[in-house]
């Protein structure tokens, strides 16, 4: 890949460029927990965005992207919110700005293998691909926790998405057989092990681009707020659903409104799947951990209500495996793809089945995904 970027590079730019690689990421357990500052449970893995990046000296910013194969430039005093890839890179050059780092006009390439809307966190990768880089370039001095709260915000600002900063984090801190066990409230994070002995990974993509964007998103974490209002009306220590009990959501918010109860609660079980989640990986227990995969995808497709029939097919569909410990949704739902934990023998056949059976059922195309962990941003 870092002789093909160059390559692109060199044809539609001049100069020398550094090249960074900023992965993708899975998360294996605690979905929308992370705006609700709970606990995630993220992982670096080998599919990643690439940027070329070279200064030039007349204040303007030419952006290239491969997968997109289109070309744009504009001065640095002329950016703005843009339709498209260019508004992740832009963002980022925003927050930089706003924040009264001296960057100069620059050129750009950007290409990756990071499956665009399956739930891997494309646009994350972007944004800190991109902040990294242009620390690099500038020697602005950035840590990583603060490229990674700039890449928030960026996504935050220019895509009008309020993710919470696990895709961030997963991307820039990431490390080879690890998945993060973060805090998103403090920050503080460790790494626990993911041992897949006999097992892998595996990612069954819908094809249905989940529009994470889209006000359902935005509309859950108006809900998670409610219920925490409501809470912290009669227990001001309260500030978010991390501080919540499963009895005072019994005793302040189901009385109120059973919609609202119900998205609260599936993230208070959530938080504490996560934590019991952890002891499983210690204990290399993965049988244990797939069923609490299985536990999940049921609170969000029924509780949070932001799966699919595509997403519910396909976890319904490996239930019976015995080539699988456990499957649920990821992301932010919608579409995007299943994480399955699959028996290495298993993944070819069970693949080209499910394959089948879901173009027979859905009428659509389902790929496949083995990813393995990495390391995360730097620069290569």
């Amino acid at each position: 890949m870092i002789q093909e970027i160059k390559k692109h590079f060199k044809t539609h730019f001049e100069g020398e460029p550094l090249v960074v690689r900023s992965p993708g990421r899975v998360n294996i357990i605690g979905e929308h927990t992370d705006y609700n500052e709970g606990f995630v449970l993220p992982a670096a893995v080998d599919k990643a965005v690439w940027v070329a990046v070279a200064k030039r000296n007349d204040g303007q910013i030419g952006l290239f992207s491969v997968s997109y194969q289109e070309k744009m430039e504009l001065a640095l005093t002329d950016i703005q919110p843009s339709k498209n890839w260019p508004t992740y890179v832009l963002g980022v050059v925003d927050q930089l700005l706003k924040r009264g780092y001296a960057i100069g006009g620059f050129n750009l390439v950007l290409d990756g293998d990071v499956p665009i809307g399956a739930g891997l966190s494309s646009s994350a990768a972007v944004e800190c691909a991109v902040v990294f880089a242009l620390n690099e370039l500038f020697g602005l001095g950035i840590s990583k926790l603060e490229m990674v709260q700039i890449a928030q915000k960026a996504e935050h600002t220019y895509s009008g998405v309020l993710c919470g900063i696990m895709d961030m984090f997963a991307s820039m801190f990431g490390k080879k057989d690890q998945v993060i066990r973060l805090d998103c409230r403090s920050l503080d994070y460790a790494y626990e092990p993911l041992q897949l002995d006999g097992y892998k990974l595996v990612l069954f993509n819908t094809n249905v681009k989940h529009s994470l964007a889209s006000s359902a998103y935005n509309t859950r974490r108006q809900e998670c707020e409610q219920g925490v209002a409501w809470v912290k009306a009669a227990c001001p220590e309260v500030n978010s659903l991390r501080d919540v009990s499963a009895a005072m959501l019994d005793t302040h918010v189901a009385p109120k409104d059973a919609l609202v109860y119900k998205r609260c609660r599936y993230v208070v079980d959530e938080i504490s799947r996560l934590q019991a989640a952890c002891n499983d990986l210690e204990q290399g227990d993965l049988t244990a951990l797939g069923q609490k995969l299985y536990q999940t995808h049921q609170g969000l497709s029924s509780a949070y209500e932001v799966s699919c029939k595509e997403l519910d097919f396909l976890v319904e569909a490996v239930k019976s495996e015995s080539g699988v410990l456990g499957a649920r949704m990821m992301g932010g739902g919608f579409g995007g793809c299943t994480i399955n934990i699959v028996q290495d023998q298993a993944i070819a056949n069970l693949s080209e089945r499910l394959a089948e059976s879901y173009r027979k059922q859905m009428g659509l195309d389902l790929s496949a995904y083995i990813v393995t962990t990495s390391n995360g941003t730097a620069l290569i």
